[in-house]
């Protein structure tokens, strides 16, 4: 949930600086990739938070190999596709490239939903929520991309 309460935040708050006379706020678009940016910030960061790390790493299905490593490299892609979005000479290959994350991604997400597992103590997501979730997020990267 604070994926998308960050996105959605973030995204309005820019947005309404840009109705307020922050006159390079104005592009819905722009604001997007700022939304973007910080969700992809607080997720990534997550995945090097000891407890966070090791529930995420449950969450890979078993037949991958190294999933602290799996973990940390979403995590570093994640922080560096944040930072992408945020430069105009790369939002675009950014937006793309955070959608393919997101869809490489799926996998571990329905395997966690699917065995219920939680993360850092909260309760698991169900597959039908998660899988909405992942699919707008892939749909807003693919917007902030175009």
């Amino acid at each position: 949930m604070a994926p998308v309460i960050t996105l959605t935040a973030v995204t309005l708050l820019a947005r309404l600086a840009g109705l307020l006379g922050a006159d390079a706020l104005t592009d819905w678009q722009l604001c997007l990739r700022i939304g973007l940016a910080a969700m992809f910030t607080l997720t990534g960061a997550v995945h090097f938070h000891p407890k966070f790390r090791t529930d995420m790493a449950r969450m890979i299905p078993e037949r991958l190999p190294a999933p602290a490593l799996l973990v940390a490299l979403t995590g570093v892609l994640e922080l560096a596709g944040a930072a992408g979005l945020l430069i105009p000479a790369t939002a675009t290959a950014a937006a793309l490239c955070l959608a393919a994350l997101l869809v490489a991604m799926y996998p571990a997400n329905y395997s966690a939903a699917k065995r219920g597992i939680p993360l850092a103590g909260s309760p698991a997501t169900p597959i039908g929520i998660r899988t909405a979730e992942q699919a707008l997020f892939i749909a807003l990267c693919v917007l902030a991309a175009l």
